[in-house]
């Protein structure tokens, strides 16, 4: 992670608004679900027909991380614990490879290198819970890249 990336307590970022966060989300997803490695976890967990509930909660997600806009009702983490082996390090690593370059070609600069960061610390927190929940030795886990 860079030292140097704005603190997640800045307001939004300049030229950051809904449709971007909407952008975001929906490029991010497509990739997601075309992906080797992601796309047969979402597609196992999500019905066709269910993925537009799941794009319109993940908008909300993103625009009260990043718009402060309070739109999410839920906790994030519970559905993650039930991935069990579906959630190791080689898939938040590849989450976050897909997730970077989106972010950097869709958002403006200051905006998504704060939705990287926050990403990033996002998988880190999960991978440990999911870790901690299914009796790994999180103690042992290397940082996801």
């Amino acid at each position: 992670m860079n030292a140097s990336l704005p603190p997640t307590s800045a307001g939004p970022a300049p030229g950051l608004d809904e449709e971007a966060v909407r952008r975001l989300v929906h490029l991010f997803y497509d990739r997601v679900h075309k992906d080797p490695v992601l796309g047969p976890i979402f597609s196992g967990r999500i019905a066709p027909d269910a993925w537009p509930v799941h794009l319109a909660k993940m908008c909300d997600f993103w625009s009260s991380v990043l718009l402060k806009s309070g739109r999410y009702e839920g906790r994030p983490l519970p559905p993650h614990l039930t991935l069990g082996s579906d959630a190791g390090d080689a898939q938040f690593a590849r989450w976050l490879a897909l997730f970077r370059p989106t972010a950097l070609e869709v958002l403006p600069p200051d905006a998504a290198q704060a939705a990287i960061a926050h990403a990033e610390r996002m998988a880190h927190s999960f991978r440990l819970a999911i870790g901690f929940h299914s009796g790994e030795d999180i103690t042992r886990m290397p940082p996801l890249r």
